[in-house]
């Protein structure tokens, strides 16, 4: 796989830089206290007070043609402002942007769409200001319609839409620009999963026609899947540019932040006669930790407290990513069921080789009956946890799936 991107990025290269970002930074200002009013104003002197905030310092890098270059960073680094920049929404303050060729920026859809227009006449709205002439959007726009699927509302008021509808006409006439340069921000999970799949589609279509696609995601397995390079940034300053896999890793280990399960962070229901009062994961010295390395042993313990005497009861466990896919859901019914427990305790679920790839978890836990008709308690997030690169190390998904590769010529 790494071959593979390598050998991408430096194609990207032999055809030149599509984007050249030249010691580029931009200055917001922050106000402590405006002159709300001429008496306010008069009494300051006129003078407002504010300090600078350099949201990008210095930053600087290539983009070569062809490629696909993602951005990560925390909230507040500057991923975002710097798109905007390349897109001439902001105007750097210092140093200079330079791309060759068509840009079209998806970054916030549909905003310049009218209410009470028509989806079809917002679509010629939006299409002008993305920089169609109105021949392009008649030659464009049977095929718009099509990709968002919205024949049927095409002349219905887009304040009629519900949201995923708007979304996706927003997206549908962005991406069908025809641009060189493709700038994406948090804005690849859009609509249902028939739309979501047209459009991993139309990202890919566009890719093999040699167009440069720049992404900013806090989605890092779309990072490390969809991009040939990344820069990481942090306060406004580029940390690193690397392959992602790597860059990934170390930005992970570098914004870890140990975490206490929170009380009240999630839901919780069932009739309190069995409750769990404390989730833990323990590592392979059974100390409790926060944080593990995929494919490293680990138990997940629940500790359970009764009101009085519990017949036959069956614990149960889900994990999900912290995006909502459900990784796994296990229980203790085809294994080990007690014929009661009263008081206070604990139940271990033992694995030798934690099998989830990188990224954070939450856990979910329940106690019910053996006939699945009484639940004692059901509590969701009832701990976060993180999982640091293991074995294998270039997993991608949910699960690290271990095995041994052999070749025979």
């Amino acid at each position: 796989m790494t071959a593979l991107v390598s050998t991408a990025r430096s194609k990207g290269r032999d055809r030149g830089a599509a984007v050249r970002v030249e010691g580029v930074s931009k200055r917001f200002r922050l106000y402590q206290e405006r002159n709300q009013t001429l008496k306010a104003a008069m009494m300051r002197g006129g003078r407002a007070t504010y300090e600078d905030f350099w949201a990008l310092r210095d930053v600087s890098f290539e983009i070569p043609t062809g490629g696909v270059f993602g951005l990560i960073g925390q909230n507040g680094s500057g991923k975002s402002t710097l798109l905007k920049c390349m897109a001439k929404i902001l105007t750097p303050d210092e140093g200079r942007i330079t791309v060759n060729g068509k840009i079209s920026a998806l970054l916030e859809l549909g905003a310049g769409f009218h209410q009470e227009l028509s989806g079809r006449e917002n679509v010629y709205l939006n299409g002008s200001i993305l920089g169609l002439s109105r021949k392009e959007i008649d030659r464009k726009f049977d095929e718009i319609v099509d990709f968002a699927g919205l024949d049927q509302f095409i002349d219905t008021p887009v304040k009629n839409y519900s949201s995923g509808m708007y979304v996706r006409l927003g997206f549908s006439v962005a991406i069908n620009v025809d641009p060189d340069v493709l700038l994406v921000d948090e804005v690849l999970a859009v609509g249902d999963e028939a739309f979501q799949r047209k459009c991993d589609e139309k990202f890919a279509d566009l890719r093999d026609a040699g167009k440069t696609i720049i992404v900013v995601s806090h989605s890092l397995s779309t990072v490390r899947t969809m991009c040939d390079e990344a820069a990481w940034l942090e306060h406004g300053v580029v940390k690193e540019i690397g392959v992602p896999g790597l860059l990934i890793e170390k930005y992970v280990e570098n914004t870890h932040v140990e975490r206490v399960a929170a009380e009240g962070g999630g839901s919780r229901w069932g009739t309190g006669q069995a409750r769990v009062e404390k989730v833990e994961l323990l590592d392979e010295h059974g100390d409790p930790v926060l944080r593990v390395r995929a494919g490293a042993p680990a138990t997940l313990r629940f500790h359970y407290e009764t009101q009085g005497p519990i017949v036959k009861p069956v614990f149960g466990f889900g994990i999900h990513r912290i995006d909502g896919t459900h990784a796994t859901g296990v229980n203790s019914r085809e294994t080990i069921v007690p014929d009661r427990i009263e008081g206070t305790g604990h139940v271990d679920f033992a694995m030798a080789a934690l099998p989830l790839v990188q990224g954070s978890y939450d856990v979910t836990v329940a106690i019910v009956d053996d006939s699945n008709l009484h639940t004692f308690d059901y509590r969701t997030k009832a701990l976060r946890f993180d999982v640091g690169s293991g074995r294998p190390r270039e997993a991608e998904g949910v699960f690290a799936i271990d095995g041994r590769w052999s070749f025979e010529s």
